[in-house]
This record gives C-alpha cells, sequence and structure tokens, in this order.
C-alpha cells in the first residue's frame, strides 16, 4: 500500500484530489512496478551419447559362486546316513525264523539275503541308496560247496581224533591236519567272503568289486598267526593293521580303488597299555582302544583323493555296546533287529569323506566272484563286514 506527500505542507496521507491538512491539490501516486518473475530456467538438452566404441564401460556385478556338484571333484565333507527302523527289521525277522523253522533250515539262506537287502537299501551316500544283489540260492550253493571241500574232511579228522578207537599216532596226526586246515581255510573263507559280498553291492548302478588274491592273504595269515603266537600276543596290532590293509587296499568301487597307509608301529603301545590297564580296569579300557583303532583304520583309508574321517570315542562305544546288551538281555534277545539298526546309525553318526571326490568320473568295471568263500564263511560262522 502506498501514500501521497504533500508537496505544500508535506503531509503524507492516502491517495486524494487535496491535502486534508493545507487543501493543496495532490498528484495521483506513480505506483511502483511490481518486481517481474524470476525467468524459468529449462534444463539444457543432454548432449548424444557416444557411440558404442567410445561408451565407458559399465561395472558387472560380481557372479554369486556356485557350490560345486558331487561329480565335479568338490572338496568337502561327505557323510552316510542310515534310515532303516527297528520294527521294520523286527517283521522281517520273525518271518524269516518261521519259514527257516517250517523249510528246516533252508529258508536261512533266503532270509538272510532280504536282510542284508534291506540294510543296505537304507543306507545312503550322496542322495542314493546301495543295493545288493545277492540271492538266497547263491548262498546255499556255496554252503553245500564249503561242506563238501571244508566239512567233510574236517568231520572225518574230527572223527578220527575224539572218537573212534585209532591209535594215538593217528589222533595226534588228524588233529595236526584238522587244525591246519582250519588255519588254511578261515583266510580263504575271509578273501572269499569279501570278493562275493563287494561283488554283489552297489552304489548308482555301480558294483564294487575286491582283487585280492587269496594265497597271498593265505601267506600273510599263516606268517602274522605264528609270529603273533610266538610273541604272546604282541604282534596282534601288526597282524591286524596288515590284514586290514589288504582288505581295503583291494577293494573297489568301479574302476576306482580304495586304499590304505597305516603301519601297526602307531597302535603298538596303545595297546600294550591298554594290556597293562585291563585289570584295573575289569577290561573296561578295551572300548577306547576299539575306538582308538576304528578312528585309526578309518583316518588311514582313502578313496580317490578323499580320505575318511572317524569321531568315534571309547565312551560312545561303550554306551552303544551297553544298550545292545540290556535291549537283547530285556526282550529276550527279540530285541536283535534293533540292536543291527542301533549299530548301522552308530557308523553311519561318526563317519565322514573328507576332500576333492570326482563321482562321476567312476565307471562300471565289476568283476566274477565265486559264492564258495561266503559259503566257508557261513560255515565258520563268522562275519567278514566291510571296513
Amino acid at each position: 500500500m502506498f501514500g501521497t506527500k504533500c508537496p505544500k505542507c508535506g503531509l503524507v496521507q492516502m491517495a486524494n484530489p487535496v491535502c486534508k491538512s493545507c487543501g493543496a491539490a495532490l498528484q495521483a501516486p506513480t505506483p511502483r512496478p511490481s518486481p517481474s518473475p524470476a525467468p524459468i530456467r529449462r534444463p539444457a538438452p543432454a548432449s548424444p551419447p557416444p557411440p558404442l566404441s567410445q561408451a565407458p564401460p559399465q561395472a558387472i556385478p560380481p557372479a554369486i559362486p556356485r557350490a560345486p556338484s558331487a561329480g565335479a571333484g568338490a572338496s568337502r565333507s561327505r557323510r552316510l546316513s542310515f534310515h532303516g527302523a527297528g520294527g521294520s527289521l523286527f517283521g522281517m525277522h520273525v518271518v524269516n525264523i518261521f519259514l527257516t523253522i517250517i523249510t528246516l533250515g533252508i529258508y536261512y539262506f533266503w532270509g538272510k539275503v532280504k536282510v542284508r537287502s534291506y540294510l543296505l537299501s537304507e543306507t545312503e551316500f550322496e542322495g542314493d541308496r546301495f543295493a545288493y544283489h545277492g540271492t538266497g540260492k547263491e548262498l546255499l550253493i556255496g554252503f553245500l560247496k564249503a561242506m563238501l571241500v571244508f566239512g567233510l574232511p574236517l568231520g572225518i579228522l574230527t572223527a578220527l581224533r575224539d572218537y573212534l578207537d585209532v591209535g594215538i599216532v593217528v589222533k595226534a596226526v588228524a588233529g595236526i591236519l584238522a587244525y591246519g586246515i582250519i588255519m588254511v581255510f578261515i583266510p580263504v573263507a575271509m578273501v572269499g567272503a569279501r570278493r562275493y559280498r563287494l561283488s554283489r553291492t552297489s552304489w548308482r548302478g555301480i558294483r564294487f568289486s575286491f582283487r585280492g588274491r587269496a594265497a597271498d592273504f593265505l601267506k600273510f595269515f599263516l606268517k602274522a598267526s605264528l609270529l603273533t603266537g610266538i610273541t604272546f600276543g604282541l604282534y596282534y596290532p601288526f597282524f591286524d593293521t596288515k590284514r586290514h590293509a589288504f582288505m581295503t587296499s583291494h577293494a573297489y568301487l568301479g574302476n576306482q580303488k580304495f586304499d590304505f597307509d597305516g603301519q601297526g608301529r602307531d597302535l603298538f603301545w596303545p595297546f600294550v597299555l591298554t594290556l597293562l590297564l585291563t585289570v584295573p580296569t575289569l577290561g573296561v579300557c578295551w572300548f577306547w582302544f576299539l575306538a582308538k583303532k576304528q578312528r585309526y583304520f578309518w583316518d588311514h583309508t582313502t578313496f580317490g583323493g578323499a580320505r575318511f574321517q572317524s569321531t568315534v570315542t571309547g565312551g560312545r562305544l561303550l554306551l552303544l555296546r551297553l544298550g545292545n546288551l540290556f535291549l537283547l538281555l530285556f526282550t529276550l534277545g527279540l530285541g536283535w533287529p534293533w540292536v543291527v539298526v542301533r549299530n548301522a546309525r552308530f557308523a553311519c553318526k561318526y563317519l565322514t569323506l573328507e576332500g576333492a571326490l570326482d563321482l562321476a568320473g567312476i565307471e562300471q568295471d565289476a568283476q566274477v566272484a565265486s559264492t564258495i568263500g561266503e559259503g566257508l564263511a557261513g560255515f565258520l560262522d563268522v562275519d567278514f563286514a566291510f571296513g
């Protein structure tokens, strides 16, 4: 708002034709020019983009690394897992017992195959289950062959030694020959059983195999047994380690070989210490030695570029055995299926395969195996499990 100043008296007043004080004529006020609005600035037009050959390179985000597949030789930890249940195995066990009784023992071999097939089919590695391809007929034929080759001569010699009225010299010779037959056929049975069982086991359709010669193992077994005897058992760690090395280093999955690099001397002093502590600990110390031996055997076993690793301890092994004993006693033997399942889960729980392993590079390389070794193992009532 603007006022008008009187030229005569100098009074500033609102716009009027005459001054309110002196009556002099007033001029109309000149309006002040209003400030012009600020000019609107428009952005300058963008310059055209340079040609592709001159454009600066764009930053590309780094690719997210992906874990290599199992067959690509990735260096990582792999673990076995067991999915079986005691209840399922119990039902199978009851049926096997019933059929074995009504067939006068013949179904025993088919029942054994069913149990083996179940246990392997419930064991998983890298997302795939194992499979067992043996048959009851093969086990029966192998047992009959073993009876002819081993059982008949041993039975005759035992009769000459213990029951027939013959001279003392004949009895002594019969006893020596019987002992010799046992000492020869035990290692033959061990090799034959390993060869047969691995040849009937597969993973991802690829068969295992065992390629050790029975003659080589027989020579080792006889020599090691003699050394163990004359050293009053002190040679046992060397004997057991070399036995395990033979059985492991001649095992294959397809064309890929297992290997073992342990030495018996590493277990010698723990074995001696265990002998000394047997009486003070009432034998309990043996669980710690067995756990140490199991760890040592697995930790020195390799497959391809990977190495097994076991974390079992003596305390855990003791609890496993005590629990199994309680189950068998409390159930009067009916808890056997749960004992088998507990043992399988225990073996998988504390065992891993560490390192780079090209599973995709394993190819089929199956080997022929006779059933007589398995029959010998059954005849001698021994079990030579892998590992």
